[in-house]
């Protein structure tokens, strides 16, 4: 088990306060070196922000681009990989429409959009916003790659170390901690006789685990007087078999991600994190980015694993639709109709939900993705089975979906 990130979260102001970000800078140093000594392996360092509506203000939106590439080589000399600059908010649509020449400026800056959330239930506008921006993102490296750093959310709240979907809320800084932990369950159903007993022992390591994790992070939280955010013990992969969540599921008992029953061992895992004690941050869950899972990468390329398959696992489970290779001629409309199903979800479950989508430029379903990234395994573009929506919800303003258990009802007289 790794810790994927440990990030950072603040109000850097504009224009960029020097003093704040240098700030970010040596405390995650110090925290980096804390979890090394402690014996962890510390991929990366992250900043993440308000949402940079917040930052800039209404009236200077246009200068998101300008923000990013100054937010890039402020954190490059302090050492910190990433930064994520926050979502885009329906209440202003042209803070989408500024997204993708912001990531196009700056190679190491993430952002998002909201497009459903329990303040004003679906917003079609802004999954539309969010679509544009997924399709607008796709030309502008030959690959797609680009991407990578943009994800619409629905109903995610701050304080999530995982990027793109990290953000802040509070005036005060904070920190949280992201794991990489797919290789527990991979090693706990590898020898596992049952399913309880693997329950029973992946419980119990990720509480061993994340004990180790907190006590760090309670004391870097005391000493430098900042706020620890919790752990986002998540079941995140690396492409490699050893840890693929696609790999503990076919060690649980599926012939092969995809089939029927993967529904079940992914709903296993997820409850598993949701049992465990822990102070908790973010998804804390499964997550099932394809294009990052060695396993479920390949099965994807055989086309045992599709999109629908995904959307229905996201119903039982982790962040959404992750890492998801598209066509390149996949449109804004056909990507609206899946983010609405997701945002659907998301709300009926309340639980947050995300979806970072890949349409690769003059591929098609079935071609190889060919990517060129140390933490992508190959896969094969994914069809995706979506038309324009009609009028009735396509030209829609907005939606509310009550949660399951809280739906209104009609009292009998």
């Amino acid at each position: 088990m790794k810790v994927r990130s440990i990030t950072y979260f603040c109000n850097p102001g504009w224009p960029l306060d020097e003093k704040k970000l240098q700030a970010a800078g040596e405390f995650l140093a110090e925290a980096k070196a804390a979890y090394e000594a402690a014996g962890y392996k510390v991929q990366t360092t992250r900043l993440a922000t308000v949402p940079f509506l917040q930052i800039l203000g209404a009236d200077q939106i246009s200068e998101t681009p300008r923000l990013a590439e100054q937010m890039s080589a402020a954190i490059h000399p302090i050492g910190i990989a990433y930064a994520a600059l926050g979502p885009a908010q329906p209440e202003i649509l042209d803070s989408y429409a500024v997204i993708p020449e912001a990531v196009a400026a700056a190679q190491n800056i993430f952002f998002s959009g909201v497009m459903a959330d329990a303040r004003f239930g679906i917003s079609l506008p802004a999954v539309q916003a969010c679509a544009e921006v997924i399709t607008r993102c796709s030309s502008i490296t030959r690959d797609g790659f680009s991407n990578l750093r943009f994800a619409a959310l629905a109903n995610v709240r701050p304080g999530s170390p995982f990027f793109p979907a990290a953000y802040h809320d509070r005036a005060e800084p904070a920190f949280s901690i992201a794991t990489e932990a797919a290789d527990l369950a991979v090693d706990v159903f590898t020898n596992a006789q049952t399913v309880s007993e693997g329950q029973q022992t992946l419980t119990a390591e990720v509480e061993r685990y994340a004990r180790q994790l907190a006590s760090v992070g309670d004391t870097l939280g005391h000493r430098f007087s900042i706020v620890f955010g919790g752990i986002d013990f998540s079941l995140a992969p690396f492409p490699s078999e050893a840890s693929s969540i696609g790999a503990a599921m076919e060690r649980m008992g599926v012939p092969k991600a995809g089939l029927h029953g993967s529904l079940a061992t992914a709903a296993i895992l997820t409850e598993i994190i949701e049992r465990a004690r822990f102070p908790r941050a973010g998804f804390s869950g499964l997550m099932l980015p394809v294009l990052e899972d060695a396993l479920l990468a390949q099965r994807a390329a055989e086309g045992t694993l599709t999109v629908k398959d995904l959307l229905l696992y996201s119903a039982v489970c982790g962040t959404g639709l992750d890492t998801v290779p598209l066509p390149g001629d996949t449109r804004a409309d056909q990507i609206a109709a899946l983010l609405l199903d997701l945002s659907a979800l998301s709300l009926r479950l309340d639980k947050p939900l995300t979806a970072r989508l890949m349409p690769i430029p003059g591929k098609k379903a079935g071609d190889p993705t060919g990517f060129d990234f140390d933490y992508f395994a190959n896969s094969r573009v994914m069809a995706l089975e979506a038309e324009a929506l009609k009028p009735s919800l396509s030209e829609s303003k907005q939606f509310n979906l009550a949660p399951r258990g809280r739906t209104y009802r009609v009292l009998r007289k």
